[in-house]
């Protein structure tokens, strides 16, 4: 069954494809009327802002597709892909920003009509913050690596915008012609490392990466509590893909308990978690007391 919230994650991420779009059309008029590099930089920048909505609205709709048979466990990590793609993209942006920056250096010249070209970056800038902030509040909520990559990676702009901004006001008041290109290079040095901020964080969950500490205390909280009956619970394990959290464990139970009660613990454990944590998968294994058990105990061993 696709996830409730599903309708409206595919909704920010196409949303996000005509928000860039605006925002890098201001973006470039605001280069066009000044010729500074730093604002083509920030516009260079926002091109790359409009292939990622686009692969991050492509990764989400497929990543809310119902498990198949040939994915049985849903197609979720597929917004992970998203964001890697999109990190990638961030580091071509930067190389291509060198690229104009470091020629300027050699012939530096300050901004034309820098007042209407400034006043335009900065509204731009507001659209995105704005953007940005809505993106990484849903898609921490939906926990969907895909918009909180793409929020990130605005968040980012929205720093070399206000950057640009900054430096290039300096410039004029000054007369330094080289702050110009300077602040572009500043630019694609932090897009760099925004990029590998995102690339990371995508392939720790590409690998199975445990859930976080609030998470997974959530997790064990809600099986100590509500594991009456039941001797003892044991490996744990727990990994997040996209907006499923998938939790897995043993639990040992009396010899002579029926599968019926045994059964009763696990819906009762498997309620609890789900309330605690949105969005799990839960897998229990039920062992008869007296088989060994591995790993770390969950639940203290009664008596």
């Amino acid at each position: 069954m696709v996830p409730s919230n599903s309708a409206r994650v595919r909704q920010l991420a196409f949303w996000s494809i005509p928000i860039a779009l605006v925002v890098t059309g201001m973006k470039l008029v605001a280069w066009w009327v000044t010729g500074s590099v730093a604002l083509l930089s920030d516009g260079l920048e926002s091109i790359v802002n409009i292939i990622a909505a686009l692969i991050a609205f492509y990764a989400v709709s497929y990543a809310h597709k119902p498990a198949d048979a040939d994915h049985p466990f849903g197609h979720h990590k597929a917004e992970y892909f998203s964001a890697v793609i999109e990190g990638v993209l961030i580091v071509v942006a930067a190389i291509a920003i060198m690229q104009q920056a470091i020629p300027a250096l050699l012939a530096p010249q300050l901004p034309e009509a820098a007042g209407l070209g400034l006043t335009i970056n900065l509204a731009a800038a507001a659209i995105n913050a704005a953007w940005a902030y809505i993106l990484i509040r849903e898609g921490r909520a939906y926990r969907s690596p895909a918009l909180v990559a793409d929020g990130h990676h605005i968040v980012s702009d929205v720093v070399t915008s206000v950057g640009v901004f900054i430096g290039l006001v300096a410039a004029l008041v000054t007369g330094f012609a080289i702050l110009d290109p300077l602040l572009a290079i500043i630019v694609a040095i932090n897009i760099l490392f925004q990029g590998w901020k995102v690339i990371s964080s995508s392939v720790g969950g590409l690998m199975d990466r445990a859930v976080d500490a609030q998470d997974d205390a959530l997790i064990r909280a809600a099986i100590a509590d509500h594991a009456e009956g039941s001797v003892n619970v044991h490996d744990l394990k727990t990994r997040q893909a996209g907006p499923a959290t998938f939790v897995d464990f043993h639990m040992v139970v009396p010899a002579d308990m029926t599968v019926a009660a045994s059964h009763v613990i696990c819906d009762r454990i498997e309620d609890a978690i789900r309330a605690a944590v949105p969005g799990a998968r839960i897998a229990i294994h039920v062992e008869p007391e007296g088989v060994k058990a591995h790993g770390v105990r969950v639940i203290p061993q009664e008596g």
